[in-house]
């Protein structure tokens, strides 16, 4: 009878052992990583020293990017 309690506790522990490591399992992130524009867009608008000059940065490729849309819709 001694042999069967030990035997259940052990595959008891073994199967609290397990659920804890599984539940433990780090979860996987549903959400899509940040294009680099979006990560400049955050940054833009944080506390971070040199956080403005991103902005800025990021109003000038805008600016350039319309210039150059307008100038293509020109060639057409």
């Amino acid at each position: 009878m001694k042999e069967h309690a030990t035997i259940r506790s052990v595959v008891r522990a073994a199967v609290v052992l397990a659920l804890a490591v599984v539940g433990c399992a780090a979860p996987k992130s549903t959400r899509a990583p940040l294009t680099e524009r979006q990560r400049d867009s955050v940054i833009s608008r944080s506390s971070l020293p040199g956080a403005s000059t991103v902005g800025r940065a990021l109003q000038e490729s805008d600016a350039a990017s319309q210039r150059a849309a307008n100038l293509d819709s020109l060639s057409r």
